[in-house]
């Protein structure tokens, strides 16, 4: 199926994306749609003949747990109400915890990796076929970004997809910007990973900026395209034509000119490739898997991979000790972002707390992150914060206090929380951080 040149649909950008020359589609970020109340702008595009794909963010397939039917459930009603033609995904696990471990249940809030071993292969692969069963039309999954390493991996990246795609048929969304991050922050050379990519299950690319900071790379989705995720996009092309490119931007959003220039800077470097040569070299061994290890994932493998993503989260964003093999300073890292990501994504679920507390709110979230764990999504984790704050007699200015009170009782009950409320939530906290 060829989609041609597209980028990513956001509400800020929604104008301009309507004017955009040479948009042939555009993903939208399934969570952030109402099937039944889609945005003016997207009901123009599709009369208009654009084609529109739901990209989820937060499935979890690469988690220990099997999906929620209730959230394929979801993406499956966007998918129709869209006429998608596929749907994406992530090779990702978003929260971990819970029954498998006897634990809280925590939430990343961000796309975190999957160990590459046979477990794990084996887990992702069994809630991919789940997913696929579920969904109406085929599913695509995405390579992430990642600052961290899991130890005693078994499989290189493109080893690892490419016997995802041998043992589902699932399709791939490649990301050559998260190659290029991989590249910076564990070594991992993209060349290598394309050569053992089965790159005719692409189904789709994206492409995306970032910025280096102290030897790290951010994939930000805030600031422009580098050079070296081209030349990625390039050499990637002298494999395969790309059924589809699409350009990401998610914040600090330029005019409408920069987002044209970045588009056919895009076009052009899927135009310029040399003739592609078809499957990547040692494509045709993908990972060399032996027939045992391409059965369904056994219980001891939910469970190895489930204490093993628990003891990672937990230290990520509850402050428990680094789990052995992992490098504690990237872990800092990697949970200073956390936090400041759910800060920003806060602000703009409630805009009005930032309103509120004035250039105090960051600080105050940050603190509140350090020692309450996000446990369901965003809209609630506002409302905890907001909470904490009142119980603990905060704001101090009476004003800002009496309008955060107002806010909080609009959106969580009739009252503040009683004493009684506020002991059995202080328990339930201690016990999330040991």
């Amino acid at each position: 199926m060829e989609l041609g040149i597209g980028i990513g649909w956001r509400p800020e950008i929604a104008d301009a994306v309507e004017e955009l020359p040479g948009v042939d589609w555009v993903e939208v970020v399934a969570e952030n749609i109402c099937p039944g109340h889609l945005p003016a702008a997207l009901t123009r595009l599709r009369s208009r003949g654009t084609r529109i794909i739901p990209h989820g963010v937060s499935l979890g397939l690469g988690g220990a747990d099997r999906p929620s039917q209730q959230r394929l459930a979801d993406l499956a009603e966007r998918a129709t109400a869209l006429g998608a033609p596929l749907v994406t995904e992530h090779i990702a696990f978003v929260r971990a915890g819970g029954v498998l471990t006897a634990s809280p249940q925590l939430e990343a809030g961000h796309l975190l990796p999957v160990p590459r071993t046979w477990d794990a292969l084996k887990v992702l692969c069994e809630n991919v076929r789940i997913a696929q069963d579920s969904l109406p039309v085929p599913l695509a999954l995405e390579n992430i970004a990642a600052l961290i390493s899991w130890p005693g991996e078994e499989l290189t990246e493109g080893q690892f997809l490419a016997e995802l795609v041998d043992r589902t048929g699932v399709g791939l969304l490649i990301d050559v910007a998260n190659l290029h991050t991989n590249h910076v922050n564990r070594g991992e050379h993209p060349v290598k990973a394309l050569d053992e990519l089965p790159v005719e299950a692409i189904a789709y690319v994206h492409v995306a900026g970032g910025i280096e900071r102290d030897g790290i790379w951010h994939d930000t989705h805030a600031h422009p395209v580098t050079q070296p995720v081209l030349d990625i996009l390039s050499a990637l092309r002298d494999r395969v034509t790309p059924p589809g490119v699409l350009l990401e931007r998610d914040d600090d959003f330029p005019p409408a000119e920069e987002l044209a220039a970045e588009l056919t800077a895009i076009r052009t470097t899927v135009g310029a490739g040399t003739a592609p040569t078809g499957r990547g070299a040692g494509a045709n061994e993908p990972g060399g898997a032996h027939p045992q290890e391409r059965g369904g994932a056994d219980p001891g493998a939910r469970e190895r991979l489930a204490l093993g993503q628990a003891a990672l989260l937990s230290a990520l964003v509850a402050g428990t000790p680094t789990p052995e093999g992992f490098d504690s300073r990237r872990l800092r890292v990697q949970s200073r972002a956390l936090a400041a990501k759910r800060a920003d994504v806060v602000a703009k679920v409630a805009p009005e707390l930032p309103e509120i507390l004035g250039r105090g709110y960051r600080d105050a979230f940050l603190a509140h992150a350090k020692s309450r764990p996000m446990q369901s999504g965003y809209r609630r984790d506002a409302l905890d914060f907001a909470e904490q704050l009142l119980i603990a007699g905060r704001p101090e200015d009476e004003t800002a206090r009496r309008l955060l009170t107002r806010w909080w009782e609009e959106r969580a009950a009739p009252h503040p929380p009683r004493r009684a409320t506020r002991l059995v939530r202080a328990a339930r906290a201690a016990l999330t951080r040991r």
